[in-house]
């Protein structure tokens, strides 16, 4: 059998459920976890909206001396991946410890941790900071910290793309599997950019949503379309050779990951952007996969909810897939932009969607003039999938795009 790679597991950690199935339950009858932020104090900020992990004691999940060590987004994702591996059967490290590989992405790292820390030095001075502000704030913390966990010595790595990040570290997952390196792969990305120094440096980005009402404060390609609402969590999976997954029986197999590809705009980040990009990263993604855009089912969109941004992604469906009725989901407009988090989200609710043959909605209030033809799917729909694509941008112009095939054990 030739090399094909699949996801057998996923892990998911969200504001609309804390597990894969409380998620998929949820994203499919369309129930928003958006609302407003419970976790400090907002007097000084103009922002009140997002999508926070409520539903979890992650004191359950996560031993107090690793709690010690590790910022909040560390423990969603530790969280995350022991739910892809117990779902997907995989035992880790199984045959050697070096079989299993862990690669993730993160944009914003431990910033809870390190502000937290930053303040110790203030108030107290050096001698006051701990011996794990070194290491829990840097991105590649919650990498090491699940390889730590599930003994895995493989190729392990980060990707720190921005909100490319989550789709960037399955491509690396890819290469590490064609190559032989590893057997199996935990990837993915969670983030947990609710906090109040995380929170203050999003909106000098100025592309953070004021509106205080959480039904309508996040509407990608709509006339209300003013920022994205930040969220927290997001997904891992484990991934493995076809084969490989057959062999040891494995209980099932979501879907095929067959293209991947990733751009630069290299522009300024104050340059308008043209969507040029992305569609490349698009094209190239498809062509991997050995197919015709025309073979695109669907598209999980970046959904940036800013006009310029939101406008540029219009073109590159239409550059991409020219006037096609192509349905389009935005699954993260229930749970709030988790940057790295949410891409590698989407890729798990592509594989869900191409698993049981249902698309899940995502609210949008008006869709704006230039974005009227877009198909959005604003109710659940059963549909006969065969390709999804799912789209990321991050800031400062990385793009990234992954193709999902519905598997077909005993066809092809």
């Amino acid at each position: 059998m030739s090399f094909r790679m699949v996801i057998s597991g996923i892990g998911a950690v969200t504001p609309i459920g804390a597990s894969t199935a409380t998620y998929w339950d949820a994203v499919r009858k369309g129930v928003s976890g958006l609302g407003w932020i419970s976790r400090f104090d907002l007097t000084d900020y103009p922002c009140r909206v997002g999508g926070e992990v409520h539903d979890i004691d992650l004191a359950e999940y996560v031993l107090p001396r690793i709690a010690a060590q590790t910022d909040r987004w560390t423990q969603l994702g530790l969280v995350a991946a022991g739910q892809a591996l117990e779902d997907s059967g995989h035992e880790s490290p199984g045959e050697s410890a070096y079989d299993t590989a862990v690669i993730t992405a993160s944009s914003s790292g431990g910033n809870e941790f390190g502000q937290r820390e930053i303040h110790k030095l203030w108030s107290d001075g050096p001698h006051a900071v701990g011996a794990y502000q070194s290491i829990a704030w840097f991105y590649a913390a919650t990498t090491g910290q699940v390889a730590i966990k599930h003994g895995a010595k493989g190729p392990c790595g980060v990707l720190a793309t921005e909100s490319a990040g989550g789709l960037d570290a399955i491509g690396q997952s890819r290469r590490v599997l064609r190559r032989g390196e590893a057997k199996a792969v935990i990837t993915g990305a969670t983030e947990a950019p609710i906090s109040p120094y995380a929170l203050a440096c999003q909106l000098r980005g100025g592309r953070l949503s004021l509106s205080d009402d959480p039904m309508t404060a996040y509407q990608p390609f709509s006339t209300a379309a003013a920022g994205h609402v930040v969220g927290e969590g997001g997904a891992m999976l484990l991934v493995e050779q076809l084969s490989r997954a057959l062999d040891r029986g494995a209980e099932r197999v979501y879907a095929e990951i067959v293209g991947y590809a990733a751009t630069h705009d290299g522009r300024h980040t104050t340059a308008t952007p043209t969507g040029d990009g992305l569609a490349r990263a698009a094209r190239l993604a498809i062509a991997d996969a050995g197919i015709d855009p025309a073979e695109v089912d669907a598209v999980f969109a970046d959904g940036a909810a800013t006009p310029e941004l939101d406008q540029a992604e219009v073109a590159t469906l239409r550059m991409v897939f020219g006037a096609r009725q192509l349905p389009i989901c935005l699954p993260k407009t229930l749970v709030g932009r988790m940057y790295a988090g949410s891409p590698a989200l989407d890729v798990a609710t592509a594989a869900l969607a191409l698993y049981h043959g249902e698309l899940p909605p995502s609210p949008v209030v008006e869709k704006a003039p230039w974005a009227a033809d877009l198909d959005l799917v604003h109710e659940l729909r059963t549909a006969d999938l065969r390709h999804v694509v799912v789209l990321a941008r991050g800031y400062g112009g990385f793009n990234a795009a992954v193709v999902l095939r519905k598997i077909e054990i005993n066809g092809n």
